[in-house]
C-alpha cells in the first residue's frame, strides 16, 4: 500500500524556521513530482502551489516564498522537505503536499494527497 504522510507543522514566532516533510511510502517506482499547497481564506478557497519539484530536480517557488522557503529532497527516503524561514504571520496556513508517483509493477500513476499540517506564525 502506497501511503504519503506529512509533518513538520506547529508554531513558531515571525522572522523564525520550520521545516515540513512529506513522505512517501509503499511500492513505487518513481516519486516524480511533488508539490506543497495551501488554499487562500476567502470565497471559494482558492488552492495556490507554494513550491514543486519536478523528477529532473526542477523547482518552482511560489513569488511570496521565493528567497525563504527551499526545497530538499531525500532520494533515498522518498521525502521532500519544506524548509521554511523568515516565516511571516501572512504565512498561517494549512500546507498540504501532492505527490504524483509510478507505481511497481504495474506503472500506473497515482496522485496522493496528505492530511495537512497546520504552520501558525505568531509572537
Amino acid at each position: 500500500q502506497v501511503q504519503l504522510v506529512e509533518s513538520g507543522g506547529g508554531l513558531v514566532q515571525p522572522g523564525g524556521s520550520l521545516r515540513l516533510s512529506c513522505k512517501v511510502s509503499g511500492s513505487i517506482l518513481e516519486l516524480y513530482a511533488i508539490g506543497w499547497y495551501r488554499y487562500r481564506q476567502g470565497p471559494g478557497k482558492q488552492r495556490e502551489l507554494v513550491a514543486g519539484l519536478q523528477s529532473s530536480n526542477e523547482k518552482q517557488y511560489a513569488d511570496f516564498v521565493k528567497g525563504r522557503f527551499t526545497l530538499v529532497r531525500d532520494f533515498a527516503q522518498n521525502t521532500v522537505y519544506l524548509e521554511m524561514n523568515s516565516l511571516k504571520p501572512e504565512d498561517t496556513d494549512v500546507y498540504y503536499c501532492n505527490a504524483h508517483v509510478l507505481l511497481q509493477p504495474t506503472h500506473r500513476v497515482l496522485e496522493l494527497w496528505g492530511q495537512g499540517t497546520l504552520v501558525t506564525v505568531s509572537s
